[in-house]
């Protein structure tokens, strides 16, 4: 069993925020969160900035910030 201790750090949002961008970019919607939220919260950790629809381009930026920050 894993226990999330700080599920607010970066490196765990990175994890969620990976798998929710390849569910988008397979064109499976969030009934919360809007393809928007996740692209900022995305940007939030990368310091980059991404148009709608850019959800591809966005995970592979974050799993290139997670191979950066192990």
């Amino acid at each position: 069993m894993t226990t999330i201790t700080d599920p607010g750090s970066p490196r765990v949002q990175a994890i969620f925020l990976k798998a929710h961008l390849g569910l988008y970019a397979l064109g499976m919607r969030h009934s919360i969160l809007s393809g928007s939220d996740i692209l900022n919260a995305t940007s939030k950790i990368t310091g980059k900035t991404y148009k709608r629809g850019q959800y591809t381009q966005a995970r592979a930026d974050l799993i290139k910030w997670q191979e950066q920050n192990p």
